[in-house]
C-alpha cells in the first residue's frame, strides 16, 4: 500500500401452496412499529435506515413494484452514498429504471443535504494519498456493480465536488475525459482524483485501466488540472494504478 502523499497541483413470500403466484412484501404487511413512518414519529429520524428513510421520500413504488423494492433496489445497486450523490435526474432515472420524478426527489434532497452541509461545516475532507481516498470511499467497498467516482479538490487537497461518473464495467468507451473535467472546470477545482470498486477483489489494475488513466493524465496536462491519482477499491484493499503502472 502506497501512503506517500499528494502534492496539488428482493422481498417475498409464498402464502400456501394453493398459490400459484408469490405474495410481494409490502409497507401494509409490517408490524405498525416497523413501519417507517410510524417508526420516525416514535424513535425520531435517527432510527430509520437509509433504506426506510428513502422509501418516505420516495412515498410510493410504482405499478410494477412496491415502494420497499424499489428503494431497496436503488440503494443496493447504486450504494448508499452514491445515490444521494448523484446531480443527474435523468441518468439516475435510466440507470435505475423509476420515474424520473422519483430521480428529481431524490437529486433534490442530496443537493439540499450538500447546501446545508456546506453552509454549517467548517472544512471538507482533505485527500493526502490514496489510503486517505479508501477511508472515504468506504461506502464502495461491497458495491455489486463496478462505479467510477471523482473527486475534485481545491488547492488545498479539501474535496469540493463528488461525483458519480459511471456505473458498470469501467472502460474508454465510457469514461471520456470531457465528462471528468468538465465537472472539474464548472467546480473550479485544482486537481482531480478517480476512483472505481473490482466487485471481483482483483486488485490489479487491468490494461484498460492503466489505458484511462494515461489519457487522463494527458488531458490534465492540456487543462492545467492535474489527476493526482486513480484508485482501485475491493471490500478489503485498494491500489493506486498511477504507482502500480
Amino acid at each position: 500500500m502506497q501512503k506517500s502523499q499528494y502534492i496539488v497541483r428482493d422481498n417475498s413470500l409464498i402464502l400456501d401452496r394453493s398459490w400459484s403466484g408469490d405474495y410481494v412484501f409490502t409497507i401494509h404487511d409490517l408490524p405498525p412499529d416497523e413501519k417507517p413512518r410510524e417508526k420516525l414519529l416514535a424513535q425520531g429520524p435517527e432510527a430509520l435506515s437509509i433504506r426506510e428513510l428513502t422509501a418516505l421520500l420516495l412515498i410510493a413504488g410504482t405499478a410494477k413494484e412496491n415502494v420497499l423494492e424499489m428503494t431497496n433496489r436503488i440503494v443496493r445497486d447504486y450504494g448508499e452514498k452514491n445515490v444521494f450523490s448523484e446531480r443527474d435526474a435523468a441518468r439516475l432515472s435510466k440507470d435505475m429504471d423509476i420515474p424520473l420524478v422519483k430521480a428529481c426527489q431524490i437529486v433534490a434532497t442530496g443537493e439540499l443535504g450538500r447546501r446545508l452541509y456546506a453552509a454549517s461545516a467548517p472544512g471538507f475532507v482533505v485527500i493526502r494519498n490514496a489510503k486517505d481516498i479508501y477511508e472515504y470511499l468506504v461506502d464502495m467497498r461491497n458495491l455489486p456493480k463496478e462505479h467510477m467516482r471523482g473527486l475534485y479538490l481545491n488547492s488545498h487537497g479539501r474535496i469540493i465536488r463528488d461525483e458519480v461518473i459511471s456505473i458498470g464495467t469501467v472502460n474508454s468507451n465510457i469514461v471520456h475525459p470531457r465528462e471528468v473535467f468538465r465537472l472539474a472546470i464548472e467546480s473550479n477545482a485544482a486537481a482531480v482524483v478517480i476512483a472505481h470498486n473490482h466487485p471481483s477483489g482483483e486488485t490489479a489494475p487491468s490494461s484498460e485501466d492503466i489505458l484511462i488513466t494515461e489519457q487522463l493524465v494527458e488531458a490534465g496536462k492540456i487543462l492545467g488540472i492535474e489527476l493526482l491519482d486513480h484508485v482501485i477499491i475491493t471490500r478489503d484493499a485498494y491500489v493506486s494504478v498511477r504507482t502500480a503502472s
